[in-house]
C-alpha cells in the first residue's frame, strides 16, 4: 500500500521533467496506455463477465469517461497551479465529492464526522491555494488566475475520480468481478483518450526525456502502482489501504518541494496538514462504528465492504 502510494505521489513531479510535452499529452499518455494495459491483464475476467458488464453499461460508460476526463484535469492543474496545490487539491477534495454523490444517488445520510472532515478539508484547500496564489504572484511566477483556473481543474479531477471509484464499486457490487469491473471501465477509458494522444502525444517521441516519462507514467505509477494496491487490499482491509493512500499527498508536496524547487508558505503547508487531517477523519474508522466484512477472493482481487451504512461512519 505504501509504495503503491509513493508511486502515485511521484507523478507530478515525473510530469515535470518533461517540460515540453503538455498536460494533454501526458495525461493521456499515462491513462491511456496505463488503462490498456489493466484491461490485457484482466481481459479473461473481463470476456467472462462481458454479459453482466453489457447489462450495467450506463454505469461502465459514466466511469470510462471519467477516467477519461481525470488525468486530462488532474495534469492541467498541476502545470497551472503547481505540483503541490494540483495535487493537493485534486486528492483531498475526492473524499468530499465522493461522499456527496453517495448521499445524492445512493441516499446515504453525511454525519457530523463527515461534515467536520469537510470543514477541514474545505479550509485547508482554500489555505494551500491563497497561499500559492499570493506567493506566486509576488515571486512574478504563476498569476494568480493561472493558480486559480488550476485549482478549479483540480476540482474537476476530484469529481471525476470520485465519479469513477464510484462506478467501480456500483459494479463490484452488482457482482462483477473487480478485476472485470477495473478492466472494462480503466480500458475504455484508455480507448477514449487515444484520439488525445495521437492529437498532442508528438512531443512525447521528440526527445528521450520525453518518450522516458511516458513510458513512466503509462509503466509504473499507473499500471504497477494498481497492482500493488490491489495486492495489498487481498490482505488489509479497506479501511487501512485508504488510510494508507493518504501518503500520496504528501509524497507530492515534498517532491515538489526538494525535487522541482517549488516552495509553499507556512500557511500552504498548513493548508497540506488540515487536508491530510480531512481524509484520516474520513477514513479511519471509529472504534464503536460498523465494523465492515471484507470480501476476499484471491489476490489481486479488490475486496468490498458487505455494507457501509452511512458515508464517514
Amino acid at each position: 500500500m505504501l509504495a503503491a502510494s509513493v508511486l502515485w505521489g511521484t507523478t507530478g513531479t515525473a510530469a515535470t521533467f518533461a517540460p515540453d510535452v503538455g498536460p494533454l499529452a501526458i495525461g493521456a499518455v499515462a491513462m491511456g496506455l496505463g488503462g490498456l494495459l489493466q484491461a490485457l491483464a484482466a481481459a479473461r475476467r473481463t470476456v467472462r463477465a462481458a454479459p453482466r458488464l453489457r447489462a450495467h453499461r450506463g454505469t461502465v460508460l459514466l466511469g470510462a469517461v471519467s477516467v477519461a476526463v481525470y488525468p486530462l484535469a488532474f495534469y492541467s492543474s498541476m502545470r497551472l497551479a503547481g505540483v503541490a496545490v494540483g495535487t493537493v487539491v485534486s486528492i483531498g477534495t475526492a473524499p468530499l465529492a465522493s461522499a456527496v454523490i453517495e448521499r445524492v444517488v445512493d441516499r446515504r445520510r453525511l454525519t457530523r464526522r463527515w461534515t467536520l472532515a469537510a470543514c477541514l478539508g474545505l479550509l485547508g484547500t482554500a489555505l494551500l491555494c491563497v497561499a500559492e496564489a499570493a506567493h506566486a504572484s509576488g515571486a512574478g511566477g504563476r498569476s494568480v488566475a493561472g493558480t486559480l483556473v488550476g485549482t478549479g481543474l483540480g476540482l474537476v479531477a476530484a469529481v471525476t475520480y470520485a465519479l469513477y471509484s464510484w462506478a467501480a464499486h456500483r459494479l463490484i457490487t452488482g457482482g462483477i468481478p473487480s478485476r472485470a469491473a477495473m478492466g472494462a471501465v480503466f480500458g475504455l477509458g484508455g480507448l477514449l483518450l487515444l484520439p488525445v494522444l495521437v492529437a498532442t502525444g508528438a512531443p512525447l517521441l521528440d526527445s528521450w526525456s520525453g518518450a522516458a516519462v511516458g513510458a513512466y507514467m503509462a509503466l509504473v505509477p499507473m499500471f504497477a502502482g494498481y497492482v500493488l494496491f490491489g495486492w495489498g487490499l487481498a490482505h488489509v482491509p479497506a479501511s487501512t489501504a485508504t488510510t494508507l493512500s493518504l501518503l500520496e499527498p504528501a509524497v507530492a508536496a515534498v517532491l515538489a518541494v526538494l525535487v522541482v524547487g517549488e516552495r509553499l508558505p507556512v500557511a500552504g503547508w498548513t493548508g497540506i496538514v488540515l487536508v491530510v487531517m480531512c481524509l484520516a477523519v474520513i477514513t479511519v474508522p471509529t472504534r464503536a462504528g460498523a465494523v465492515v466484512r471484507e470480501e476476499v477472493t484471491r489476490p489481486g482481487d479488490v475486496p468490498v465492504p458487505a455494507r457501509a451504512p452511512t458515508t464517514g461512519s
